[in-house]
């Protein structure tokens, strides 16, 4: 994956590893939005009955966003990525949620997220956010969460 050119992992955004990592790719990302596309697999933990269940499309939209603040903890200011970086984040809050459809097992979700407000402490930063998730421009999910991340 490229962004301002440069391959990154997309570890370097998310704290989360398999078997909860719910992002394949980010497809365009900066400080104020990103777009990620993941698809669907049978051995995914959410899956029941071939359909992605609810939690796990909230989870991909809550890593989707925390990938915005997560660049924060990951990169300097430099845009130098940072070295044995241990991250905790989760959703604190949902403000508002509206899940319209679910996607199919081999389906791929583009999400994208938008910063509506960002308060930074030491070592930790608390966002809220504005989510859309998509399967072929048909929406899945819209919704409005605060996320906590904090470094360890």
């Amino acid at each position: 994956m490229k962004v301002n050119n440069k391959v990154i992992e997309i570890q370097n955004y998310l704290p989360h590893r398999s078997p909860m990592l719910m992002v394949d790719i980010i497809t365009e990302i900066n400080q104020k939005s990103v777009t990620t596309n993941f698809e669907v697999k049978r051995d995914n933990l959410f899956i029941v009955d071939g359909v992605l269940t609810e939690s796990g499309l909230i989870e991909n939209a809550a890593q989707t966003c925390s990938a915005i603040v997560g660049q924060n903890f990951f990169f300097d200011e430099n845009q130098e990525e940072r070295q044995d970086v241990d991250v905790i984040g989760f959703i604190s809050s949902i403000k508002k949620i509206t899940v319209f459809k679910l996607p199919k097992v081999d389906q791929t979700i583009q999400t994208e997220g938008t910063l509506i407000s960002k308060m930074d402490g030491e070592g930790f930063s608390i966002c809220v956010i504005a989510v859309s998730s998509y399967v072929d421009q048909e929406k899945l999910l819209e919704a409005e969460m605060n996320l906590f991340l904090q470094k360890q």
